[in-house]
């Protein structure tokens, strides 16, 4: 237990996945958080350092199932469900249900069940019946420098997929600002392969990844609905983009390049200068100078998302490339500056990473 005069005691559901070992590694090296609870329905019993031994002498919880967080009386503050899609939003759903947490506790979803905001709409998408859909309208969408104001005061937090923390940071601003067509927005983006997941599939074998590329999760990635939804509420009608995502053999990383139009009130040049001047006070956005472009290698390990724009000399044509760490800025480092935003603490503590190199 850590000595501080601000203690933030969490548990973490689905603490043995990449995401949820991400996240411990992140509470470990905050100053205020206490981890109370672990679960895992596949390791129940087993101490964290038994799966992941890089965690040697940190003296945390065994692994217990999920039902018995229900049992104990643990003084919880914040919840952090790692857990698959279908299955955080019947935990949370009996979180807010639970006589003992509905006054106090404060919950962070890292799975899509409270991204989608319509509730059908998750069902088609996720081809599965929403059995919580009562808690949608009070679900806040987790991308911390566009909604701070609302996650600050919320209950529920959803944080974004990792495609989408790193495809609207760019570019909800030029939405906003109608400086591009929004009829007209193709986004490539690249993914390590730690963004399936730790489950055993065949397709992430080493075999099967090592020395290729290839475009996944096509004709309709499951991401690019919670795009189009982010972008549309910023704009006079719904938003249709073409979104080709691939996986490439790295481990962590993803780099979304972006190709726009200019509208008939902008040019590259403003475009540039309204990524700047939306970011310019970010602790974790950083917009490159003119003919740097950044790469996954110069985030990993961080909670930066850094942005390059590119004029490719075609008049109205502009190529913005973001980059991001899909388990830090991407998946548990947002959550954890989610977290410090509805604690009232500064929102970079703990977060202060330089990227790894090399």
């Amino acid at each position: 237990m850590k000595n501080n005069n601000l203690t933030i005691r969490i548990a973490v559901l689905g603490a043995s996945g990449y995401t949820g070992s991400e996240l411990i590694k992140l509470a470990l090296l905050h100053p205020f958080i206490d981890i109370v609870f672990l679960s895992s329905e596949r390791y129940i019993g087993k101490r964290i350092e038994d799966i992941f031994p890089h965690f040697s002498g940190s003296n945390l919880p065994e692994f217990s199932k999920i039902d018995t967080f229900f049992k104990q009386d643990l003084n919880i503050d914040f919840v952090f469900c790692c857990l698959p899609h279908s299955t955080s939003q019947e935990v949370v759903k009996r979180i807010f249900e639970e006589k003992k947490f509905r006054k106090k506790i404060k919950v962070i979803d890292l799975s899509a069940d409270f991204r989608i905001s319509d509730p059908k709409n998750y069902e088609k998408i996720y081809r599965k019946q929403h059995m919580a859909s009562d808690l949608q309208d009070k679900a806040t969408y987790g991308l911390t420098e566009i909604n701070r104001s609302k996650i600050q005061t919320s209950d529920l937090v959803a944080c974004p997929g990792c495609y989408p923390t790193a495809v609207l940071l760019p570019l909800i601003p030029l939405i906003e600002g109608q400086l591009i067509d929004s009829n007209n927005i193709l986004i490539d983006a690249k993914s390590g392969v730690t963004g399936a997941g730790r489950s055993l599939s065949e397709g992430n074998l080493f075999s099967e990844i090592s020395e290729g590329m290839k475009p996944y999760g096509l004709p309709m990635h499951r991401h690019q609905p919670e795009i189009e939804q982010e972008l549309s509420h910023y704009n006079s009608k719904d938003i249709s983009i073409t979104f080709a995502p691939h996986l490439i053999p790295i481990n962590r990383g993803i780099i979304a390049s972006i190709y726009l139009s200019c509208s008939s009130r902008s040019s590259p040049d403003m475009i540039r200068e309204k990524i700047i001047s939306k970011y310019k006070d970010e602790e974790f956005i950083e917009v490159c100078e003119k003919g740097l472009f950044p790469g996954t290698s110069n985030v990993r390990g961080s909670n930066k998302c850094m942005i390059s724009i590119f004029n490719n000399f075609s008049g109205n044509k502009v190529i913005i490339f973001s980059v991001i760490d899909n388990l830090l800025k991407g998946a548990s480092g947002q959550a954890i500056q989610n977290m410090n935003l509805m604690a009232e603490i500064p929102e970079s503590t703990g977060l202060k990473f330089i990227p790894l190199f090399p």
